[in-house]
């Protein structure tokens, strides 16, 4: 299109006329920049000079995109923990204030994926696209949809007390030493501790995958693991189709001790993410022992003074800030959960190590897995005399209480006369019948790994139990028997497998149909009988 000159001109002076009167209205923006300089590096901290109104726990950044929480504000200089590589910083580099606390990206859009704890995607997966928050259908709570990328601070002060309701809902695991002895409610924090390749972790992704289905979220949180034992992990629940509903963090073994020492406290930010919007959560601590080691790692390079162990003085305090993160909400506040599964590694069987000590007497129980029982094959290998639910109980479904009222006392007859009746003492009728019922205690409470029992199952096993239906049952045929309960569970009447799962006790007609739906499941499996063809 041609134009004429008049009207190119008129078009330039508009322009002209529009750029002059922006350049009139534009008004710099003086941000004021606290700048330092970095005096020394060294493994995982560095000390700074020259900023003197940051403040403790900001964020710092390095040159190369590295942060660091300022953690010792002395007089001349500052204790940074790296929260990165530091290997290209040197002294003189140049250090900013960043006026915040360190955070962490939240939403929907986590779920399914493994990340470290800057919120950096460690699977293949792309960039975490963190979707709208959806309200858990049918929820009380009356809190809106939260908008995209929401950041939580890691540290953040616990539910206040009256903002919390009594633990009255069970979680179950699947497994059924502890559904049955050691009950675990949700918004209950519960130790699992033990020596080294006892069988720990196998028990918390036992419990992950029995969240299937039942509209909760999972977080665990791998602190300073071997990669080969995440990878491993991570496998599992994928293949086991739990990634669906479960958030893995990570740090692994090499990584700084700085990672290593937030990984917990930005997994639980996380899970209150989710808490907060009236969904029940489940996380795990995979372990606590490397945390306090980090920890105490940052705290001697710091020159924090060294207390038991060279452990600092406020050990005790980054684990119980971190555990009474775990509750569960007023239904006025969504009516969410937090239940916590922080495991701990003993050494020599030794509980009452300083780690171990503080963290019992910060939980609501623990679950004690013991080497000896390992060895003998006995697994899950639960110590039921030395493992404690403080909450559980109350929480446990009422056919359970009714069930298994009486089974830990007899399993701990069982476990005392054991160890007399291998010095071949004579044994009278009463004591040899007690022994063989805690055998056949012993046979059902086993359990493979990766292998869940739903609660009907659950409760006809032990209801035989009770009743010494499988008193007559061979030991070498036990898992036999109790595969045949199982699947004879199936029978019972559907209005006697709702009651299981209800606030509803068993009534003795409840008891009838279930025992003799056992009956004829061991029918085959007696002394004497014959064998199955």
């Amino acid at each position: 299109m041609n134009m004429q000159p008049e009207d190119l001109r008129n078009v330039f002076d508009r322009a002209f006329a529009g750029i002059h009167q922006a350049r009139e209205a534009f008004t710099p923006q003086l941000r004021p920049r606290e700048v330092g300089a970095i005096m020394t590096v060294s493994t995982g901290i560095a000390r700074v000079a020259g900023l003197p109104g940051v403040g403790f726990e900001e964020l710092v950044k390095f040159p190369g995109e590295v942060l660091g929480i300022a953690f010792n504000i002395d007089e001349d200089d500052i204790g940074v923990v790296l929260l990165g590589e530091y290997q290209h910083l040197h002294t003189g580099d140049e250090v900013e204030r960043t006026g915040r606390v360190m955070d962490v990206a939240v939403g929907d859009g986590l779920l399914g994926r493994v990340i470290d704890p800057l919120g950096r995607p460690l699977d293949d997966n792309g960039p975490v696209a963190y979707g709208r928050t959806s309200a858990l259908p049918g929820s009380p709570g009356t809190r809106p949809s939260l908008a995209v990328a929401q950041r939580l601070p890691i540290e953040r002060d616990a539910t206040p007390i009256m903002d919390r309701a009594p633990v009255t809902m069970p979680l179950q695991t699947g497994i059924k030493v502890i559904d049955a002895l050691i009950p675990i409610g949700r918004g209950q924090r519960e130790l699992i501790l033990g020596d080294r390749q006892t069988g720990k972790t196998a028990i918390a992704i036992d419990t992950i995958l029995n969240q299937r289905d039942r509209n909760m979220v999972c977080v665990y949180c791998a602190i300073g693991q071997r990669a080969s034992a995440v990878a491993k992990v991570v496998a599992d629940l994928g293949e086991k189709g739990a990634m669906e509903y479960t958030i893995v963090v990570v740090t692994e073994g090499n990584d700084p001790p700085g990672l290593t020492y937030i990984a917990p406290y930005v997994a639980t930010s996380i899970a209150e993410f989710f808490m907060e919007q009236g969904r029940d959560v489940l996380i795990v601590y995979d372990d606590l022992t490397h945390h306090a080691r980090s920890y105490r790692e940052l705290s001697l390079l710091l020159r924090r003074p060294p207390g038991r162990e060279a452990f600092p003085g406020d050990i005790f305090y980054i684990h119980s800030r971190l555990l009474e993160r775990a509750t569960h909400l007023r239904a006025e506040l969504g009516g969410g959960s937090l239940t916590a599964l922080p495991i701990i590694e003993t050494e020599a069987q030794n509980i009452a190590a300083y780690i171990p000590t503080n963290l019992i007497s910060i939980t609501d129980g623990q679950i004690y897995l013991s080497p000896t029982l390992f060895e003998l094959g006995v697994l899950p290998a639960v110590d039921v005399g030395k493992s404690v639910s403080r909450v559980g109980g109350k929480a446990q479904l009422a056919a359970y209480r009714a069930v298994a009222g009486t089974l830990k006392l007899d399993y701990a007859q069982f476990e005392e006369l054991e160890t007399f009746a291998r010095f071949g003492a004579r044994l009278d009728e009463h004591t040899r019948k007690i022994i063989s019922h805690g055998q056949r205690i012993r046979a059902c409470l086993k359990q493979p790994e990766f292998a869940p029992v739903s609660v009907p199952e659950q409760i006809t096993v032990l209801l035989a139990l009770l009743a010494g239906l499988l008193d007559p049952v061979p030991l070498d045929r036990m898992p036999d028997a109790e595969g045949a309960l199982r699947a004879a569970a199936a029978a019972i009447p559907e209005e006697v497998r709702r009651r299981f799962i209800s606030a509803d006790k068993l009534t003795d007609e409840d008891r009838d149909a279930v025992l003799q739906v056992a009956g004829k499941a061991l029918k085959p499996f007696q002394a004497g009988s014959q064998k199955e063809p």
